[in-house]
């Protein structure tokens, strides 16, 4: 992943954080582990997975990677439990023992590792027999509202952003090929469903300054444009954005999770 566009954790949380939380709770009541586990967060982030773990999944210990030293940063400030330890570190190359973990989760990132077959073996690598491997990832095709609409009118101004849009760029945003990453690596007791949450933005700057932030394709994006450009971006999802008489845009976001065991 690029450091470019992943680099402030705080602009992240601003932009789809908040809202990856939401579905990381759900999440981690569906993945159902007893507790006591101990567990390996791939791709965590600013922590919003690996908070939610600590909080209602009760491991003995977890351990969040992520690429990012920015991210790693906020992660670091923000979760204090002395159960949870973070490093700098590849989905693809983990900085943990083989057969040392229970469970291994990867929350809304494989879309963004450069080969995810080789992050399923890493994570079959650490884990111990019968050890849960669970994911889940955005439904950028579909489901993630605040992004379709932006997606949707930054097409009619500018053709050339099909280069960018994660519905069309990320073949892992689908149930199907999800389903199909984790048969071919060998995984049993194969689950796959959708988690839907509400995202309600308070006015519409709420939902439009995180794409000013520069982190995440569309916001990186935003940012590259002209400022007439995203001027006319801006105005246009003003216009088409459904905007309630209090002023709030209630949207909803799916993302797909799968579970299965090594």
């Amino acid at each position: 992943m690029s450091e470019r566009i992943w680099a402030d954790g705080q602009a992240y949380e601003r932009y789809v954080g908040r809202w990856s939380r939401l579905v990381a709770q759900k999440f981690v009541r569906w993945v159902r582990v007893p507790s006591g586990q101990h567990w390996l967060d791939a791709g965590c982030g600013t922590g919003a997975l690996t908070e939610t773990i600590l909080t209602h999944g009760e491991p003995a210990s977890i351990t969040g990677v992520d690429p990012s030293a920015g991210f790693i940063s906020v992660a670091r400030e923000t979760v204090t439990d002395p159960r949870a330890t973070f490093h700098v570190g590849n989905a693809q190359e983990l900085p943990l023992a083989d057969r040392s973990a229970d469970v291994a989760v990867c929350g809304l990132v494989l879309n963004f590792v450069p080969e995810p077959a080789l992050a399923l073996e890493e994570f079959a690598r650490v884990l111990k027999p019968e050890g849960v491997m669970a994911a889940y990832v955005w439904d950028y095709a579909e489901g993630m509202e605040m992004m379709r609409h932006f997606w949707n009118a930054a097409g009619e101004l500018d053709p050339r952003k099909a280069n960018v849009d994660e519905g069309l760029r990320f073949p892992l945003c689908r149930p199907e090929p999800l389903r199909q990453l984790w048969s071919d690596a060998g995984l049993a007791d194969i689950t796959v469903t959708a988690i839907e949450i509400p995202t309600v933005f308070k006015h519409f700057d709420d939902y439009w300054t995180p794409f000013l932030g520069g982190q995440g394709p569309a916001p990186a994006y935003t940012m590259s444009l002209p400022d007439k450009d995203r001027d006319a971006l801006r105005d246009l999802l003003r216009e088409r954005l459904p905007v309630a008489a209090d002023g709030t845009i209630a949207l909803t976001a799916r993302a797909w999770a799968i579970r299965a065991t090594v």
